[in-house]
């Protein structure tokens, strides 16, 4: 009689679809909740931003996979920092920085709220992604304390994801350039003006 394989949990991966990394797949930790950025979607949103992202300063909150991230590294971006909660996502993404031999890379371990809610430093970002988990009431408080913090320069350039049904209060100052719908999922870039 064979042994029983211990059971492990499947992971996956995601592709850099364009850049210096282009056609590369990193491992995907399989999180609960973690829904990494569909190719087409990413194609959509890296078209919106094709002129923006080289030299950019870079926030990926609720970065999950890291493919946001990962994709404007790939595209020459200045610097990204990673922030996702969960400790396995968050050392898978330490582990594809390793991987792909990025110095320009940082990686928090912690809630995004949390992250947002200090900026002593005065830091702001040229790109913010915000694709926080489904139905959990994170999108709107992750606005107001981007505005409240000063995590915001002049132009910044905010893409949001969301649930369909959802409807939010973004700030005033947020201008919306672009809106897609794919699916369940709502997709909108904002430049704060």
């Amino acid at each position: 009689m064979r042994k029983k394989k211990p059971q492990t949990q499947s992971n996956g991966h995601i592709r850099i679809i364009s850049g210096k990394f282009k056609g590369r797949k990193l491992p995907v930790k399989d999180v609960e909740g973690l829904r990494p950025t569909t190719d087409r979607v990413k194609e959509t949103l890296f078209n919106w931003l094709m002129a923006d992202i080289r030299d950019a300063s870079v926030l990926d909150c609720f970065a999950g996979s890291g493919s946001l991230g990962f994709e404007c590294l790939s595209r020459f971006a200045q610097d990204a920092t990673f922030v996702e909660l969960d400790k396995g996502a968050a050392a898978q993404i330490k582990a594809n920085v390793v991987t792909l031999g990025l110095e320009n890379a940082t990686v928090f371990n912690t809630s995004a709220l949390e992250y947002l809610k200090h900026n002593e430093k005065k830091q702001t970002f040229d790109v913010i992604f915000l694709d926080p988990p489904f139905r959990k009431s994170l999108l709107e408080p992750c606005c107001e304390l981007l505005e409240k913090n000063q995590w915001l320069g002049e132009n910044t350039l905010i893409y949001v994801e969301f649930e369909r049904e959802s409807q939010f209060e973004f700030p005033a100052k947020w201008q919306l350039l672009k809106e897609k719908q794919a699916g369940q999922v709502t997709c909108m870039l904002f430049s704060r003006s």
